[in-house]
């Protein structure tokens, strides 16, 4: 029986770590049925709003698809915009650029189309591009005192380039005369990612109509990074700062919506790039919604998850000034780290709560000193290195206590055969010896619990680290995601279409090692889990579950075990001493015990159902 429970303790840290996994994993994968109610209830919420807004304003005039070559067209969509037709109706883009960023501003709109990032590529080696081909809509919806609804997306603007020192700046104008005007101005200084954009009108206020709502809408859709789109998006999510600093999310598996007050930026995170929009005068409600768009493996998915803001802006004076900040570009610490004004590095998925806090200010900086004169890969190795040798005193307590557990096990066979008939009184005994013996049956527990945040901070490391991006290592081409060698013709549920070695070696790792611990001694009893089936599904869940996580996850728990294994055969050969452990137990139990209020209670309510079961 005390055999089992070695057994127990043994390999219940890898079944804690598993559950995690599989809760994790559970949920966030929605059902068939939650998904389509969840589509359903959002259908029905857009159409009440929209029959709402209907109601209650001027019909919206939608602008016909204009051809500038057609003079009717042309009259009739003045015509439909009233006195922003003053705006020359002139097609282009202009550019603005610096030595990481690529921007191209239509006239149409006076909107970003287009938004390629010049240090980075896809997986297959193309361009990254955030805005392209139209996935991207950001414009203002107001009503004029004549009545008519307009979107600043149908606008044309005048576009007017120039410089500010080293800074360029482009002003957008959509003008109802030469001084009344609409602008979008953006300015981008160089080498940066993050460019200042400024909202602002002049003499339109009797034009613009301040009894009705001016919103903002921002419309995008995630272009896909990643060799798999499944993959990367799991990590695409709207992330927000409001409320006084609160940092929220949407969900990152399902369709999610939620409004919001005090929104000081928002972030459409794509994996590894991020799409910010940040504002000074933060807004005071917005309307946010994300949609999946992912519903299976497949390569030619070009779309990970379509995000929607709409925020109502406000007006002073009948005027419209607001001072906002656009970013396009990496979620890396590195670069997020030079906007702390902003707080633009809380968008990055560290994880919750205490393991986020691992995973920021331990493991991100500790890797990245390390990476910066070690390969990436080797850089991993020597992490898990020194973690699993700061770790090795808890190890150490968890061999201790299996090894005082090995020791009285003869006495609790002994105790297991007198009172087979008995399970009240074998329990009772069997605490009494343990507490004269100074033995707990769950130290060999608190080890493995002790090192769930490192763990979890870890799983929550290796897929988000901009750091291991595209950076190979042996057969891994980017330890960020994981490795392939070897493609299969179909896929097979919850392990992919691929063979991933590095969770291989890692499961055998854990199996040699469960092996080593729990011993060849298991036999399955009535009441008892069956252990050997747990031996093995343990190194089955790690082989399943890690096949498509971030081969430098992989990576590091292979080392973890192998250097664990050696430890474990060190302190067993050269540390411990069964010898003296049961001589200090022989000791133990001679001195008087104090029973603390636990276990008194404990007595006295085992001897009470004792004395229930004897009176019956």
């Amino acid at each position: 029986m005390e055999e089992k429970k070695l057994d127990l303790n043994s390999i219940i840290g890898f079944v804690l770590i598993f559950g995690i996994l599989l809760f994790w994993f559970y949920q966030n994968q929605p059902t068939p049925e939650e998904i389509e109610a969840q589509k359903a209830k959002i259908e029905q919420q857009k159409e009440a709003e929209q029959t709402a807004k209907q109601e209650a304003v001027a019909p919206v005039l939608e602008t016909p698809q204009l051809d500038l070559q057609d003079s009717t067209a042309l009259a009739n969509f003045r015509n439909t915009v009233g006195g922003f037709g003053y705006t020359p109706a002139i097609d282009g883009t202009t550019i603005l650029e610096n030595e990481v960023l690529y921007l191209e501003v239509s006239n149409r709109g006076g909107q970003i189309t287009e938004a390629r990032l010049k240090e980075f590529v896809t997986y297959d080696s193309v361009t990254v591009y955030l805005i392209k081909d139209g996935n991207a809509v950001f414009g203002l919806n107001f009503t004029t005192t004549d009545n008519r609804v307009l979107n600043t997306k149908d606008l044309f603007f005048e576009p007017s380039l120039s410089e500010d020192g080293e800074n360029k700046v482009l002003s957008m104008k959509a003008r109802v005369s030469p001084q009344q005007f609409l602008e979008y101005r953006y300015e981008i200084k160089p080498g940066e990612y993050l460019f200042g954009f400024t909202i602002r009108s002049q003499g339109l206020n009797d034009v613009i109509n301040g009894s009705q709502p001016v919103t903002l809408n921002w419309r995008l859709k995630g272009i896909r990074h990643n060799k798999s789109i499944q993959y990367g998006n799991r990590y695409t999510r709207l992330t927000y700062n409001h409320e006084g600093g609160k940092i929220s999310k949407l969900s990152e598996s399902g369709d999610d919506e939620e409004t919001e007050e005090d929104i000081k930026w928002l972030s459409y995170r794509q994996h590894f790039f991020s799409s910010i929009l940040t504002t000074n005068t933060p807004f005071k409600t917005a309307e946010l919604s994300s949609t999946n768009l992912v519903e299976e493996e497949s390569k030619e998915a070009k779309f990970t998850k379509e995000y929607t803001t709409v925020a109502p802006l406000e007006l002073e004076g009948g005027e419209l000034s607001y001072a906002m900040n656009w970013y396009f570009g990496p979620t890396d610490i590195d670069v997020l780290e030079k906007y702390k004004d902003l707080g633009l590095v809380e968008s990055i998925p560290y994880g919750w709560g205490i393991f986020g806090w691992i995973n920021r200010h331990v493991f991100t900086p500790f890797y990245g000193f390390l990476s910066s004169f070690l390969p990436f890969g080797i850089a991993i190795v020597v992490m898990t290195i020194i973690v699993r040798l700061l770790m090795s005193p808890v190890t150490y307590k968890s061999y201790l206590s299996q090894a005082k557990m090995k020791v009285l096990r003869p006495e609790i066979t002994e105790i297991n055969e007198k009172f087979k008939d008995n399970a009240m009184k074998k329990q009772q005994e069997t605490m009494k010896l343990y507490n004269k013996a100074g033995v707990s049956p769950m130290s060999g527990c608190v080890p493995a619990l002790l090192q769930l945040p490192i763990f979890y901070a870890l799983f929550m490391f290796f897929p988000t680290s901009f750091a291991l991006r595209q950076k190979s290592f042996l057969w891994a081409d980017d330890l960020s995601s994981y490795d392939t060698i070897a493609q299969l013709p179909f896929s097979i549920p919850f392990y992919g279409d691929h063979v991933s070695l590095f969770p291989i070696l890692a499961s055998i790792a854990i199996f040699i090692y469960m092996m080593m611990t729990t011993g060849q001694n298991m036999q399955t009893q009535p009441g008892m889990p069956n252990m050997k089936f747990i031996m093995y599904l343990s190194p089955l869940m790690m082989l399943f579950f890690f096949n498509n996580y971030a081969s430098g996850l992989s990576l590091y728990y292979f080392v973890s075990n192998l250097i664990t294994i050696f430890i474990m055969l060190a302190i067993k050969r050269f540390i411990l001493d069964e010898e003296k452990i049961h001589a200090q137990i022989q000791l133990n139990k001679a001195k008087p015990k104090k029973e603390n209020r636990f276990q008194r209670k404990m007595r006295e309510m085992m001897e009470q159902a004792e004395q229930q079961k004897k009176n019956k």
